[in-house]
């Protein structure tokens, strides 16, 4: 008994035991992510904004599913590869398509913040449209906040005029993700979170370059500075490889309400950066906004994670 106990105190003192890994991966998802929103806003003020989406998408996707190929993953069905397929469009062509347009005309700051209602439309895809989770009155006064939030973010400002029609098409597609989102939980899709993530993103990027060349994005060929092909560059490795690898560990390891805190704490990343960096204004009218929309954000994610009440 004696060498069982101290076993169980060992074992309670390696699981507390400081590790690094954690600590770097919270910071991939906090700060990468964070400063993608500045890296998608110098990459399309020169790159037109489908074939530049869709350029970080493909090659993102490319090289992790072919890394997972090469590791011996099981390959999709062809059932998987067409709930890939409308997890691409969804959550890649839908969300990310109308994002990088936006931030032609709107500041990074800004579309990180409309982008941080993703966990609010989560919540009410889940509630009112498929009864995912029972009704509560805390999670709907929860979103209702956080959409006044966005309210307060698109009022006239004498110091800061937001175009309207990129602000929706930022919160259009953020539905796009979270309707991808919660309609992957219901399909049958690969084991592997990366072959999902890849074989997704791949599609999704593939599609965006179609549309880039129907539009005529690609006529002519666009001019890639080194800023700009740096901050794609920036995009692929460090946005869609590096921080949704941290994200993917941390999944495995953490609970997942926790590892959502990123979805507050990006904005205020992309915020800071995009007034110290790159000269964004910050208004009265922005700070409110974000405000309601942040604490929105921590109330559901902190009440989503506990159980409901009979």
């Amino acid at each position: 008994m004696g060498e069982a106990a101290a076993e169980v105190v060992r074992g309670e003192r390696r699981a507390r035991r400081f590790d690094g890994r954690v600590v770097l991966a919270f910071l991939a998802i906090y700060i990468l992510w964070g400063t993608t929103f500045l890296a998608i806003r110098v990459a399309v003020h020169e790159v037109p904004p489908l074939f530049a989406a869709g350029t970080r998408m493909f090659l993102a996707g490319a090289i992790l599913f072919g890394w997972m190929w090469v590791r011996g993953a099981a390959r999709p069905t062809r059932e998987q590869w067409r709930n890939l397929a409308l997890m691409g469009v969804l959550m890649f062509v839908v969300d990310y398509g109308p994002l990088f347009w936006a931030e032609k005309y709107v500041p990074s700051g800004i579309a990180a913040v409309l982008a941080a209602t993703v966990p609010l439309m989560t919540i009410a895809f889940e509630m009112l449209v498929f009864r995912m989770q029972p009704f509560r009155w805390s999670l709907i006064g929860a979103v209702l906040l956080g959409f006044c939030g966005v309210g307060v973010l698109l009022l006239p400002d004498p110091h800061q005029h937001l175009p309207i029609v990129p602000c929706v098409a930022t919160l259009v597609g953020a539905a796009g993700w979270c309707l991808g989102t919660v309609l992957s939980r219901r399909m049958v899709l690969p084991e592997s979170r990366a072959v999902t993530s890849g074989g997704a993103m791949m599609i999704g990027g593939a599609v965006l370059l179609l549309l880039s060349a129907a539009f005529g994005e690609l006529r002519p060929w666009p001019h890639v500075s080194r800023d700009a092909a740096l901050a794609l560059a920036y995009l692929i490795v460090c946005g869609s490889l590096l921080a949704f690898t941290a994200y993917v560990w941390l999944l495995g390891r953490m609970p997942a309400s926790t590892v959502s805190s990123y979805a507050y704490v990006n904005p205020v990343v992309a915020v800071a950066l995009g007034y110290f960096a790159a000269g964004e204004t910050i208004t009265a009218h922005s700070i409110a906004g974000a405000a309601l929309v942040l604490v929105s954000v921590f109330l559901i994610l902190r009440k989503s994670s506990k159980p409901a009440k009979a």
